[in-house]
């Protein structure tokens, strides 16, 4: 093939591929946001540390609790969330915040009344410390709530 004469089809072909893959190239490079450039919408949800304290939320007329019961956060073991004075299952996600590692879910059980347990694993991350992010909805309400896992 490389033997092959250029003949003026083929010249044309060629031409007309390269102006489009500059055109697309020259377009998303003009209209590229980086990350930081990126405006994160953030519902209207609180967002409180548990690693360093329970967080404590109104829903429905009533005052939700959450804390972790697992006191030494670390990677790669078994994280338990407790999810206080609610009627109905919660739905729980885990991600990261200070990288993007994915999602995990959080496995509710329910412990007495008015009581759920979640438990979710984090996976290992590069950094010596990192920040995740626990979302939770309760009847279509979202919680969130921070947390930091050492190495």
């Amino acid at each position: 093939m490389a033997a092959e004469k250029l003949t003026r089809g083929r010249l044309t072909q060629i031409l007309v591929l390269m102006t489009v893959l500059v055109s697309a190239f020259i377009w998303r490079t003009v209209t590229y946001n980086s990350p930081e450039q990126e405006v994160k919408v953030e519902d209207n949800a609180k967002t409180c540390m548990l690693d360093t304290q329970n967080c404590q939320y109104k829903s429905s007329n009533k005052t939700v609790e959450l804390s972790l019961l697992t006191k030494e956060l670390s990677a790669q073991t078994p994280i338990k969330l407790q999810v206080s004075n609610i009627d109905v299952k919660p739905v729980g996600v885990v991600s990261g915040v200070s990288m993007n590692m994915g999602t995990v879910p959080v496995v509710f059980t329910k412990q007495g009344d008015n009581t759920w347990i979640g438990e979710f694993t984090v996976p290992a991350c590069t950094h010596n410390e990192m920040t995740w992010g626990v979302d939770i909805k309760i009847n279509d309400q979202p919680i969130k709530a921070q947390f930091v896992v050492k190495k």
